[in-house]
């Protein structure tokens, strides 16, 4: 085809289809920049929808090399959000490991209790649920200690709420039980005592569904309905049910674990009816046999079992469940390790990478990160610098996303000691600072409500459902 005097290649042009250009080399970069720009720095898809509405033979492999080259896109693009696994705990036997949480309840009180206290021990995932009316330590050990005279207490009580949190938990549990000697565990983070944290989800949303079932807002009964529900549940990461794995057997519940039907159990009173319904199953068996004429070779071996065998039988039993579990979390370690290597892939020096800003640092229209690179490298925790400076605390590689192509280089980071909430403010298109809020519980009607102060209407991030008069 040809357009002012200048031939263009196209595709062949059929009634009613639309003009289809062939792009050469040189003019893809303009064509897929202008493109960009036109519909707001949008992401492949919308790229590719626009592009194919008029040019034939641009890839998508020539977008994603441009996208990965635009500095605005790497900016307000998302950082990866879950937690760098450095060394996974494992237990090798019950009760060596223990894990305390605590779900706070406050703002749906049930009488005078307002927090669950969630215990796990570390090997066999196995949970207990306790009500709790506050969180001082003194109460925290008087219901651990019931727990501890129960099925034993462990060598090391790891909570995430703090060293002297676990230090007064500690010294309390001693004090009530002079030969009690146990250590509190590591101070950590939430992310990385992640059994528990996901315990604790499970039981908000079993309570949850408790709590409507039954039509009631008694959770401080429905936890222990909870607790069982949640230990007689398949595990993935022990590949079994935390009951199983503590007593080495299912859990029962009753003559809904035996083999009759339930229209059948429904009707039983007494232990002379239960004996008449398996007798009546045998006896049915037996005679659908012998109409068969099938030989039924009857073969009654019985064992007199002593109790010191039935005791053997059942610690073998539990002792394979709790080996079993041993190698499934090695397995869900080491799987979990790789993935988070994978994932996380060490940086070097002169990459440039992209850090989340905080939400409560960033304007409305801020894009999400900012662009950095690495300086310097110590015990696995990178220095990096932007174009504005230095920046003042040691980066993990789970704070940041390193960038596929170099946006800024080392020469370019001048030396000056920065923070991150600086060095948004500088990169900032209007100053930084996500918004002010006011927690006025008047009207605010006076110059004491923060954003009348400041000349500005509050909005819905202040003061919730009272009454106000600056909107």
């Amino acid at each position: 085809m040809r357009v002012c005097n200048v031939e263009k290649l196209v595709v062949p042009i059929n009634e009613g289809n639309q003009i289809k250009y062939y792009v050469h080399n040189e003019e893809l970069f303009n064509i897929l920049h202008e493109t960009h720009l036109s519909i707001g720095h949008g992401g492949r898809s919308r790229m590719e929808h626009e592009l194919n509405i008029k040019y034939k033979n641009i890839t998508r492999e020539a977008i994603m090399l441009y996208l990965n080259l635009c500095e605005s896109c790497q900016k307000k693009g998302s950082t990866i959000k879950k937690g760098l696994v450095v060394k996974p705990i494992i237990s090798k036997e019950m009760n060596s490991r223990c894990q305390i949480d605590l779900i706070d309840m406050q703002a749906q009180p049930d009488g005078n209790y307002k927090f669950i206290l969630v215990y796990q021990d570390h090997l066999t995932k196995f949970v207990n649920l306790r009500p709790l009316s506050n969180k001082r330590a003194e109460e925290v050990a008087y219901v651990l200690l019931d727990i501890f005279t129960t099925f034993g207490a462990p060598a090391i009580l790891q909570s995430d709420n703090g060293r002297e949190f676990s230090n007064k938990i500690v010294e309390e549990l001693c004090s009530m039980w002079k030969d009690l000697k146990i250590v509190h565990g590591k101070p950590r983070h939430s992310q990385s005592q992640g059994s528990v944290e996901r315990a604790n989800q499970d039981i908000e949303n079993m309570l949850g569904t408790w709590l409507e079932d039954n039509k009631t807002k008694k959770w401080s009964e429905g936890i222990k309905f909870v607790q069982f529900m949640k230990n007689r549940s398949f595990h993935h990461g022990i590949k079994s049910s935390p009951y199983e794995a503590m007593f080495g057997s299912r859990a029962k519940i009753g003559l809904n674990n035996c083999v009759l039907p339930m229209h059948v159990v429904e009707k039983l009173k007494t232990e002379e009816d239960l004996e008449k319904a398996l007798n009546t199953i045998e006896e049915k068996e037996s005679k659908e046999k012998n109409k068969e004429g099938n030989e039924v070779i009857v073969e009654e071996n019985e064992e007199n079992y002593n109790s010191e065998d039935a005791l053997s039988s059942r610690k073998l039993s539990i002792q394979i469940k709790r080996n079993e579990s041993v190698q499934n979390l090695e397995k869900q370690a080491n799987k979990m390790k790789f993935l988070s290597e994978r994932r996380f892939c060490e940086g070097n020096i002169g990459d440039s990478v992209k850090i989340k800003i905080p939400d409560v640092d960033r304007a409305r229209s801020d894009l999400r990160s900012i662009l950095a690179v690495i300086i310097s490298m110590e015990d696995g925790n990178y220095k990096l610098g932007t174009t504005k400076g230095k920046l003042q605390h040691y980066y993990s590689r789970n704070q940041f996303t390193i960038c596929k192509e170099k946006f800024v280089s080392v020469d370019e980071v001048p030396d000056i000691q920065l923070s991150l909430r600086e060095a948004a403010r500088l990169f900032s298109n209007l100053g930084g600072q996500g918004y002010d809020r006011c927690t006025c519980v008047q009207k605010c009607e006076t110059r004491r409500c923060k954003c009348k102060a400041a000349g500005i209407l509050c909005n819905s991030k202040c003061h919730s459902g009272n009454t106000c008069k600056n909107k």
